[in-house]
């Protein structure tokens, strides 16, 4: 059980860094950072790496025996991080910024929040893999092959 939450813990990890920096480059960083009263996106990404962090614990946890395989992995991932955007961004941070419950659970919203799910897929599918190639490597004794 531990060794699912840490290698979930590093998936995450990794998928929060390929996320953050899809992030950076659309200048969202900004407002993570507003959810603890800055507007550093330094901030922002430290934020988000130990949200990333955390979440990939709890794809560990939870999700393990569904990644069987490199490709199961990638698609448990990615329906894991469909599941927090919609928790996240369309939940979660109208919630934290006064907007109110299902503020944005709309149609218009939902379109603008687009790249944000790209980027939540994205987080999903590398965490899943990274998941995969951790746990199959400590399983084997050896690198993990693709399955």
């Amino acid at each position: 059980m531990g060794r699912a939450i840490r290698d979930g813990a590093l998936g995450g990890l990794a998928g929060g860094a390929a996320f953050g920096m899809m992030m950076a480059m659309m200048g969202m960083l900004k407002m993570i950072a507003s959810m603890v009263g800055s507007s550093s996106p330094v901030i922002g990404f430290l934020i988000h790496i130990m949200i990333s962090a955390v979440i990939g614990a709890g794809f560990g946890l939870g999700l393990s025996g569904l990644a069987t395989s490199a490709g199961k992995a990638i698609g448990v991932g990615m329906g894991y991080g469909f599941l927090w955007w919609l928790i996240g961004p369309l939940t979660m941070m109208p919630l934290m910024m006064g907007m109110g419950l299902g503020s944005q659970w709309n149609a218009p919203a939902a379109l603008g929040a687009m790249p944000s799910m790209i980027g939540h897929l994205l987080y999903g599918a590398v965490l899943g893999f990274t998941y995969y190639r951790l746990s199959a490597s400590a399983r084997s004794g050896r690198a993990a092959q693709f399955a």
